[in-house]
C-alpha cells in the first residue's frame, strides 16, 4: 500500500525559490511588508529546502502566492454514468418511446441517431445493409429494449418516459 508523501516535505528548486522571492517583491512594492521583513523573507526563501519552509513566508499575506503552495485539488473519483443515481442526472429532452418506436418502425439505427449515439446507429445501419436486411433484428431488439428499460442519450442523461 503506497502512501502519498507529505507535500510540505517536497524539496524545492531554484525556480521555486526565485518565484517566492519575486512574489515577496510584489508584496513589498505594495507596502504589505517592511523592508526588514522583505529582506528576512527573501533570505529565508533562498535558504528553503522544502515547501514546508516556504509556506510560512506567505501565510500572513494575501494573494498572489506561489502556485506550488496552493492547496492540492484532488478531483472526485470518476463514477461511470451507469453507476450514478438517476435522481442526480437530469433527464434528456428526448423520449424513450420515440427512440424505441423509431428503432422498430425504421430498423436502420434511426432511433439511435435520434438519441445521439451516432457510432451505434452507423453500426446498426452497416449491419442491416451488409446482411441484405437480415440484420434488422439488432435494431428491432434494441428498440424493444429501449421501450422496456429506457436508455440514455449521448450525454448519459436518462431518456424521458
Amino acid at each position: 500500500m503506497s502512501q502519498q508523501p507529505d507535500p510540505d516535505e517536497m524539496r524545492v528548486g531554484t525556480a521555486e525559490r526565485e518565484e517566492a522571492s519575486r512574489l515577496l517583491g510584489d508584496h513589498y512594492s505594495q507596502g504589505r511588508i517592511t523592508p526588514d521583513e522583505y529582506e528576512g523573507r527573501v533570505l529565508a526563501a533562498y535558504e528553503a529546502v522544502t515547501l514546508g519552509e516556504l509556506r510560512p513566508l506567505f501565510q500572513d499575506l494575501p494573494a498572489p502566492h506561489p502556485a506550488y503552495l496552493a492547496p492540492r485539488f484532488d478531483p472526485p473519483p470518476f463514477v461511470p454514468v451507469y453507476q450514478r443515481p438517476a435522481a442526480v442526472l437530469p433527464y434528456s429532452p428526448k423520449s424513450k418511446i420515440a427512440a424505441g418506436v423509431l428503432q422498430i418502425v425504421l430498423p436502420f439505427g434511426i432511433g439511435r441517431f435520434y438519441t445521439g449515439h451516432i457510432g451505434l446507429a452507423l453500426g446498426q445501419l452497416a449491419v442491416v445493409l451488409v446482411t441484405c436486411g437480415v440484420g434488422v433484428v439488432w435494431p428491432m431488439v434494441d428498440g424493444i429494449v429501449l421501450l422496456a428499460n429506457g436508455g440514455t442519450d449521448a450525454q448519459g442523461r436518462r431518456l424521458r418516459d
